[in-house]
């Protein structure tokens, strides 16, 4: 798969200049215009991903554990494929390269039904995948690609229960909740992505502003760009002037509370919606806090359990956080970029999830698959 993508780059290229140009047309932000486009540096990004997956231990088969009962007999658990995933996703091609090779490498048949925003560029990707399926020796149609953009075939697709396992909306937050309230398979979801980084009264100032800077601007367009900073009123008067000059010179427009516009006046004034909201663009917003404690809270009430990081020199802080804040990926000292499967080492990832069931953060080869006992006896029988 990876090197027929490799292989093809002029070809995928001109596929996507088509969905680009008419993405155009449409006058899509240029922050999805972004995450749909594919440039050499990304496919050779995608490819790199599936070698990765490749080299991955395959988890079907794996027994998790076993133990002895009483009895002599000896009970585990072994990994099994979930069965045939459903993904429903917008935007970004990528995905259709990335779910499909997850979906392969630990058993499964995926049906891949993405955004009309991408529909040449995906039907190009499968294309490839699928004759790498079939030159390897293995069905072409665990991979298929629903090649119609109408609803209806969504809502088609969310009422297949004996045939679909799982279904994994990936996109903005009203397509995750349509998929959700019409599916009457089990939806793997991920609202948004309202991610916090605090700045603890002992951080590194200069470490605080490199990471912040890049959460916010490296990629703003996607789930795991910061989208609220908050800081410790012991530092705010120092750092706040620098980190927003820096964000300023990015392109950042900054939206702030009553006691940050009192350090930085030049920054607009904060609603209550704001704490809420998923820019995905270079807009932020950010809070003065009192201590740790205020900062947790914060993310509670406004936070989507995405991700969190707090930038800090203390050990107990950072350990107070990583207890108490309940996100599916918490981090210290660490852009909250790197909360991608790709990046943590998963090869690639399917999705992230922020519900708890049955998977929590980014899904990886592992999370597509569940677990069944296996019990080995000598003739015991049941008193």
């Amino acid at each position: 798969m990876a090197e027929g993508l490799v292989k093809s780059t002029d070809y995928l290229i001109s596929e996507n200049d088509k969905d680009i140009d008419e993405a155009k047309k449409k006058g899509l932000q240029n922050s999805l215009i972004d995450r749909l486009a594919l440039t050499p540096e990304r496919i050779e990004k995608i490819a790199l991903g599936l070698r990765q997956v490749a080299a991955l231990n395959d988890p079907v088969g794996e027994i998790v554990r076993m133990w002895t009962r009483p009895n002599g007999l000896r009970v585990g658990k072994m990994r099994i494929p979930l069965g045939v995933i459903g993904i429903i996703y917008e935007s970004r091609p990528n995905v259709t390269a990335d779910a499909a090779g997850l979906c392969i490498k630990s058993g499964n048949s995926v049906i891949l039904r993405g955004g009309s925003e991408t529909l040449r560029s995906n039907l190009a990707i499968g294309e490839i995948l699928r004759e790498a399926l079939k030159e390897s020796g293995l069905p072409e149609d665990s991979v298929q690609i629903v090649p119609v953009t109408e609803r209806s075939a969504v809502l088609e697709m969310l009422k297949l229960d004996e045939l679909i396992e799982l279904i994994i909306p990936r996109g903005g937050e009203g397509l995750i909740r349509f998929v959700a309230e019409n599916s009457s398979i089990p939806v793997l979801k991920h609202y948004k992505g309202v991610c916090h980084v605090f700045v603890d009264e002992s951080a590194e100032l200069s470490m605080a502003e490199s990471i912040c800077v890049n959460a916010k601007t490296q990629r703003p367009g996607v789930c795991n760009s910061m989208e609220t900073m908050l800081v410790h009123r012991g530092i705010a008067e120092e750092f706040l002037p620098r980190a927003v000059k820096a964000l300023v010179d990015k392109g950042v427009v900054i939206k702030g509370c009553g006691k940050t516009r009192e350090i930085v006046p030049e920054v607009a004034e904060a609603t209550e919606n704001d704490w809420y909201e998923e820019y995905l663009d270079l807009i932020m917003n950010i809070r003065v806090v009192e201590d740790l404690k205020q900062a947790v809270e914060h993310i509670e009430q406004y936070g989507s359990m995405h991700t969190e990081t707090i930038v800090t020199e203390g050990y107990a802080s950072s350990q107070e956080f990583i207890n108490s804040v309940n996100s599916s990926t918490v981090m210290v000292n660490a852009s909250t970029r790197f909360s991608d499967g790709f990046e943590l080492g998963l090869g690639a990832e399917i999705g992230i999830s922020t519900t708890k069931l049955h998977a929590f953060g980014p899904m990886g080869v592992e999370e597509l698959t569940t677990t069944k006992f296996i019990v080995f006896g000598e003739g015991q029988i049941r008193q």
